[in-house]
């Protein structure tokens, strides 16, 4: 009884989830992008705004945060952008890896256990994904969490 009503509720589950996926063009992504971008930037300010209100912060500490953080910001992007091409060579040839075990366990299993083994893999690919999601995370990258302010310990 349990297995059948998991059952419904993945497929369930899986149509939803068919339902909600749209094509993804150039201009999907563009507006995506200017969406997320115009959401950062109002988290920004939201944030800013609870600092000042909670640490009773004048014009003048506001627009020192604000600019040591547009300063960090592009510190790190010209750091990801600086290790680009690391992360590229390196996914490289993690592919060759995976692709080099592929052609090696199609060498060793029989037809039908190649295919079951593939199966199995992307089965538990599809189970990591859940968890993933489950977790909070989003397309397998964590989502950023609220910052709050620290209180300071009496002694």
């Amino acid at each position: 009884m349990k297995k059948i009503i998991l059952s419904i509720a993945l497929i369930g589950i899986g149509s939803f989830a068919m339902a909600q996926q749209t094509t993804t063009t150039p201009q999907n992504r563009e507006v995506k992008r200017t969406e997320f971008q115009q959401q950062r930037m109002q988290k920004e300010q939201e944030h800013l705004d609870q600092m000042q209100k909670d640490l009773n912060l004048n014009q003048s500490q506001v627009a020192q945060i604000k600019a040591l953080h547009e300063k960090r910001k592009a510190e790190m992007k010209a750091e990801f952008d600086k290790n680009k091409d690391a992360r590229q060579a390196k996914m490289e040839e993690m592919k060759a890896k995976r692709a080099q075990m592929d052609a090696d366990m199609k060498n060793i299993l029989t037809p039908d256990q190649y295919n079951k083994w593939q199966a199995d893999r992307k089965a538990k690919m599809e189970q990591r994904k859940v968890a993933m999601k489950e977790r909070g995370m989003k397309s397998g990258k964590m989502m950023k969490k609220p910052m709050t302010t620290a209180t300071p310990e009496a002694n």
